[in-house]
């Protein structure tokens, strides 16, 4: 599915909290039309590098960058229209408005602005496709988690992003739901889109991921094929302990 061009490149970048140090000294590269998994224990520094990726956060040392453009000296909305789009480990709808106007809100202020009636047809199309085409004009705080979630996701692709941040989208989800989360990843990845999951689910990373980026205490501890590095020793000292 990749194409061997690196699209994201994250070089060398830590992050402190006062003496807290998030993440240390961690790269890795991103490439086009490949899905990153970004593994690991609770509190190793994976929803950092997210937050670091989209801006949220700034880095306290190294660069992040897509292509040529260096993205860690950005503000989040100009990332945001740069290419980058989220979705959130606690999911962050704008319950005063209606489903679709969720949507074309990141129509309006993603990688590929789209405004007026042009936004409203993506949002509908994307709605469809996700399974909340019935309910688009219902308010946004009605919907369910699963579904929230759903919104979540279509608002970040109506910016038409090069880079998509996963952040624990299937979390919470019962069985069935989870199938349904991983069916809709699955579609995203065989259209060749860009994807760094960070992700629980083994089931999922084995299934979606090409390669993976493994933490642990804000260091990064592997690299490889799905199948490579959850068979690593340290990885699975990292998540199991010495038992």
């Amino acid at each position: 599915m990749t194409t061997g061009r690196t699209l994201l490149k994250v070089n060398n970048i830590t992050k402190r909290f006062g003496g807290l140090v998030a993440v240390d000294n961690v790269s890795f590269d991103v490439k086009e039309h490949e899905v990153l998994g970004l593994i690991g224990p609770n509190g190793s520094g994976k929803t950092t590098i997210m937050n670091l990726i989209s801006g949220a956060f700034k880095v306290s040392s190294g660069t992040i960058s897509m292509q040529s453009r260096r993205l860690s000296s950005l503000p989040a909305h100009q990332i945001s229209r740069a290419g980058v789009a989220r979705t959130f480990q606690l999911v962050r709808i704008l319950p005063s408005l209606t489903i679709i106007e969720n949507v074309m809100a990141g129509s309006g202020f993603g990688h590929r602005r789209q405004w007026g009636r042009e936004a409203c047809h993506q949002a509908e199309a994307l709605l469809e496709r996700l399974g909340l085409g019935a309910q688009m004009h219902d308010p946004a705080a009605s919907l369910t988690y699963i579904d929230q979630k759903r919104l979540e996701l279509a608002r970040a692709l109506a910016g038409e992003p090069r880079v998509l941040l996963l952040d624990e989208w299937l979390a919470g989800l019962n069985p069935t739901e989870l199938q349904i989360g991983i069916d809709l990843v699955s579609q995203l990845r065989k259209e060749g889109r860009t994807i760094i999951l960070v992700e629980h689910v083994m089931d999922a990373i084995r299934s979606l991921c090409d390669r993976c980026v493994v933490m642990n205490s804000g260091e990064k501890i592997a690299e490889g094929t799905p199948a490579q590095v959850l068979s690593d020793k340290e990885v699975i000292h990292a998540y199991l302990g010495d038992d």
